[in-house]
This record gives structure tokens, C-alpha cells and sequence, in this order.
């Protein structure tokens, strides 16, 4: 396995920055549109459960059947795979996000509403701040998810440490199928704990 790993360093850092490409756009991506998705689902508690109840049906269909659904409209590759998990996402987003911004003590949203404040001052300057644990889950959930998921995406040609899992199994080549297992696992892991870290340091610096 090491012997593979000097041999062929290129087959594991090519899918492995592949991956870490496609992580990188699905989040931030999916981070722009669950923001803004948060924002409107805060004005109504009605258009909040619509939401939530759409996302949970969208994330219930098995991933390849969505890829499968995409590809006549947006064709194989990384823009199918992108848009699909975007969109997976959004439930695991706005099922945290929201959460913690309605879990936020009622007696500081009235200290806040008696100085005067405005609903998207209460939003950013008192619910977000006081809901940072509730945030940062739903991002660990959903960059992990997203590795996962991008794994899968290998089988429309996205790319990524996917391509050197299945053509490991397909040519049951052990190495690669070792190599692309141990990759995904380390990077879930990885950033999991890069992310937990970033919470603490935003925690003790803005302490509830």
C-alpha cells in the first residue's frame, strides 16, 4: 500500500484536490443558499415547516436517483454533481440553522425588541451570536455528507477520490480500493475537526 503511494503519488493527490475542490464550491454554494433560505424561513413560522417538510422529502430520494433525474438537464459531470449536493444540503443546513436561531432565550429577543432593534438586527446581532453550536452542526454535517456523497458523484465523472474507489473495485485493484477508502474517511474526519476547532475559537471569542 505504501509501495503504491511512491510508485503513483499522482493517483491519489489528483482525486484527492478533485475532492477538495468539489467541497469547497458545494459549500460554500450551499452556505450562500441556506443563508438566505434562513432569512425568509424566519419571517414565517409556516414558510419555515413548508421548507423544512420540502428539503426532508428531497433528501429522502437515494442520490444516485437524483444524479440520474440531473444528468439529461445538466449532463455528467461536476455541474450535475454540485447542484446535487447543494441541494442535499439544504435540509441538513436549514434544519440546524434554524433550530438554533428559534432556540435563542424569549427573555434576550425582549431585551433586544425593548431597545429598539430591528428584526434583522435581532437576527444577526442577538439570535446568530447566542446560536453558534446549532450552526457549526449543520455545517459538520453537511461538509461530512458532502464528502460522502462526492465520493459517489465519481460514478457521473465528477471526479475525485470516487474515481479511485470504483476503478479500484472495478479493476480490484486493493491498493486503490485502500487508498480511496482511508482518503475519504481521513478527510471526513479532518475537516469534522477543523470545523469543531473554528467553533471554540468563535465561542470563546463572543462567549453567550
Amino acid at each position: 500500500m505504501i509501495e503504491y503511494a511512491l510508485k503513483h503519488p499522482d493517483k491519489l493527490w489528483k482525486p484527492l484536490l478533485q475532492h477538495l475542490e468539489l467541497l469547497l464550491v458545494v459549500m460554500i454554494v450551499s452556505l450562500i443558499l441556506a443563508a438566505l433560505l434562513t432569512i425568509t424561513a424566519m419571517t414565517s413560522k409556516p414558510i419555515s415547516n413548508t421548507m423544512l417538510h420540502l428539503f426532508s422529502i428531497i433528501y429522502s430520494i437515494p442520490s444516485l436517483a437524483l444524479f440520474a433525474l440531473l444528468i439529461p438537464i445538466t449532463g455528467l459531470g461536476k455541474i450535475t454533481a454540485i447542484v446535487v449536493l447543494v441541494i442535499y444540503n439544504q435540509y441538513l443546513l436549514l434544519r440546524n440553522f434554524i433550530a438554533g436561531l428559534n432556540d435563542v432565550d424569549p427573555s434576550m429577543i425582549e431585551a433586544a425588541t425593548g431597545m429598539g432593534m430591528s428584526r434583522m438586527q435581532l437576527l444577526f446581532q442577538v439570535r446568530v451570536p447566542l446560536s453558534t453550536k446549532a450552526l457549526f452542526s449543520g455545517l459538520r454535517l453537511a461538509s461530512v455528507s458532502t464528502i460522502g456523497m462526492a465520493t459517489i458523484a465519481a460514478l457521473i465523472n465528477a471526479g475525485g477520490l470516487g474515481s479511485l474507489l470504483f476503478d479500484g473495485l472495478r479493476t480490484m485493484n486493493v491498493n486503490k480500493i485502500l487508498w480511496g477508502s482511508l482518503l475519504s474517511a481521513s478527510l471526513a474526519i479532518v475537516t469534522n475537526g477543523i470545523l469543531i476547532q473554528m467553533e471554540k475559537r468563535i465561542q470563546n471569542h463572543n462567549p453567550s
